[in-house]
């Protein structure tokens, strides 16, 4: 079983897990349904398409940086004639009184996660190759989260798990003489130290069509861990270089 790196970063991401209608929240960590979202959109699937290959893929994923929440609020329908506002669920128009619907949409701002996907040697090339030519560009979530590079960082590689020990952290080195950060890892079955905490998500894709999508749950694990922090590479040119370095002496 092979896998791959990705590094997902940007000034917004987006991470839905329950949310309908009005309220359209984040999960605090990348879902399973928008990582096969993603892949399948490089693929070249359109929504309704059979994922049941994908279905083999594994994650794990390490946070970086958690992000902060925000959130943007939206208005939709308001100021237009009345046989122009928003549709009712009858098929009739709303009154012009009440045209404009209010959402409110969730964020993660200045996260970064690098998540290790691992499965089948085919699946894996297919979705490496997909990823680096993508048919419809990546997005974090939604599509007006765009990815920031570097996206992919590995080809197909036996040790993608291995790597989150290593590879250089997308954070600032704390103050003080500290010899070792805490870090997050999201994983789907329990570490072998135990989970510190267990998670219910409803992001396993059954079809994504949009007038029928359908989901089951499952669990994940976050298990925090002590990694050096001479990992910490700060942010812009300082952590890219220590990143490039990496994957050089690493032969990925």
């Amino acid at each position: 079983m092979t896998g791959l790196l990705l590094r997902l970063a940007g000034p917004m991401q987006s991470w839905g897990d329950h949310s309908t209608f009005s309220v359209r929240d984040t999960a605090t960590v990348p879902t399973r349904s928008a990582m096969i979202g993603l892949i399948a959109a490089a693929l070249g699937r359109r929504r309704g398409e059979s994922l049941h290959d994908l279905a083999a893929m594994g994650l794990t994923v390490r946070v970086d940086r958690p992000g902060t929440l925000m959130s943007d609020f939206h208005t939709v329908g308001g100021g237009l004639p009345a046989d122009r506002t928003v549709p009712t669920a009858e098929g009739k128009r709303r009154p012009s009184g009440a045209a404009t619907i209010v959402s409110r949409r969730f964020y993660l701002a200045d996260a970064v996660f690098t998540v290790a996907i691992t499965g089948p040697d085919d699946l894996i090339e297919r979705a490496h190759e997909a990823l680096t030519t993508p048919v419809w560009a990546p997005y974090l979530g939604r599509r007006s989260c765009p990815v920031e590079h570097p996206f992919v960082l590995t080809g197909p590689t036996n040790d993608a798990v291995d790597h989150l020990d290593h590879l250089p952290l997308h954070r600032r080195r704390p103050a003080g003489d500290h010899a070792t950060v805490t870090v997050d890892f999201v994983t789907e079955a329990p570490g072998e130290d135990g989970a510190a905490q267990r998670m219910t998500l409803n992001d396993v894709p059954v079809d994504l069509h949009p007038n029928r999508r359908r989901y089951l749950t499952r669990q994940i694990h976050v298990t925090t861990r002590t990694l050096p922090a001479d990992l910490c590479a700060g942010t812009g040119i300082p952590y890219l270089d220590a990143l490039d370095k990496y994957l050089q002496g690493a032969g990925t």
